[in-house]
């Protein structure tokens, strides 16, 4: 938005039209906008005492942070989308996907935050009504992607390429219900040399076509997961907005090499035309959870609630549904996985020890994991710095994988 004022005013001044700028700019914005409102919130939060409610079985260590402040979530939202509007294209197909789909979460994890904390309902939003607005949204993401404009048809063009000039065409181009597999190579548009390209039949695209339903099924899958996964996971101070920040930092780099038609040739990663802006969306989120996790750190000023949380995870999994990186965004997002499993695997066990012994039990001594790790006696702290550096571990193996293939 910003590139577009300043070229009617200046139009010499190219500065804003380079996609790396614009990224560090949005970071530097959200960062420095959520220090700023940062305490603005916190402060109006705690004068209207909307504080959240710790349960009474978890771990009792948590009982002091009753009526902490929450719904800090909003300084998230803020501080993510004011730069992003700014800094990107806000034309961009899959920038008005992004943010259409952030934003409505954001709102429905508000009005489960107002629901817990203001009006005293324990449960909050109704679990199904979450999970129907998930749906929806999954639903939302995937018919605009399969009813939205192929971008790499632009790609032929800009090389002033014709289409007729080109034999099988369509095998250039990749079908919205594509999803990208690990470690294989995509190598549709990885042989441009002297404006012609070269068909490579000896390679697969390293992708899976789904089929429409099967396409629809995923999304609503991977939208539903990570937005349920950070939710899970934000049970100790700093812990999901660190963790969020760096698989907002690997998805920026995996979405700036695949707008980019020299990274991705040379990855061998699937090229999709106008996905680089999606680095900016990244970035200036990278900055708003670092401004919230200054915060949010031990001793919590201020917990981020459903309203930031699932946020959060529906802009993760929307993320990766464009860059077709669903099945990647399970290592990316390593420990998000891992505490959801270690729920699942408790709850079911829990359950069928009950039934077959008679008497129920335990995997863990609670989940999710790191209530698991708090009742063995480890520090918060200490969980949550070992829980980040296991995630940017798992954000390495991830980028390993775009060129291991």
């Amino acid at each position: 938005m910003l590139d577009d004022i300043i070229q009617i005013i200046n139009p010499n001044f190219n500065l804003f039209g380079y996609l790396s700028f614009r990224s560090i700019m949005a970071f530097v914005f959200a960062l420095t906008l959520s220090f700023l409102i940062g305490p603005k919130i916190i402060r109006t939060l705690k004068n209207h005492q909307i504080g959240e409610m710790i349960r009474k079985n978890g771990p009792e260590s948590h009982l002091k942070k009753e009526g902490t402040p929450t719904m800090g979530g909003v300084i998230i939202l803020i501080s993510v989308i004011l730069p992003t509007i700014l800094f990107s294209d806000v034309t961009n197909f899959y920038i008005q996907i992004i943010l259409v789909s952030t934003l409505a979460m954001g709102i429905v994890g508000l009005i489960d935050d107002y629901l817990k904390v203001i009006k005293k309902y324990s449960d909050g939003l109704i679990a199904r009504y979450k999970l129907f607005a998930q749906v929806l949204i999954g639903l939302f993401v995937s018919l605009m992607m399969l009813n939205g404009m192929n971008q790499n048809g632009n790609y032929i063009n800009d090389y002033g390429i014709e289409k007729d000039t080109i034999q099988n065409f369509e095998d250039y181009n990749y079908r919205a219900s594509e999803i990208s597999i690990p470690f294989l190579p995509d190598k549709r548009f990885s042989t441009i040399k002297n404006n012609t390209y070269e068909k490579v039949n000896s390679v697969e695209s390293g992708t899976i076509e789904l089929g429409i339903f099967l396409f629809i099924l995923l999304s609503i899958i991977v939208v539903s997961g990570s937005s349920n996964s950070i939710n899970l996971t934000d049970g100790l101070d700093g812990l999901a907005a660190g963790l969020s920040a760096i698989v907002f930092f690997t998805l920026g780099i995996i979405g700036y090499a695949t707008g980019h038609v020299n990274f991705s040739s040379y990855l061998n990663i699937t090229y999709i035309n106008n996905s680089g802006e999606i680095a900016v969306f990244c970035m200036a989120m990278v900055g708003s959870c670092l401004g919230f996790l200054w915060y949010n750190t031990k001793p919590a000023e201020i917990f981020m609630g459903d309203t930031g949380s699932l946020s959060l995870g529906t802009a993760m999994g929307v993320i990766s549904i464009i860059l077709k990186k669903e099945v990647l965004l399970v290592i990316i997002a390593g420990l998000f996985v891992v505490e959801s499993l270690s729920v699942i695997l408790q709850v079911t066990y829990f359950k069928f020890s009950r039934w077959r012994y008679g008497v129920p039990r335990k995997i863990f001594m609670m989940s999710p994991l790191h209530h698991h790790f708090e009742l063995k006696g480890i520090k918060e702290s200490k969980i949550v710095t070992r829980f980040w550096i296991l995630g940017i571990l798992f954000a390495l193996i991830a980028l390993i994988t775009l060129k291991v293939q």
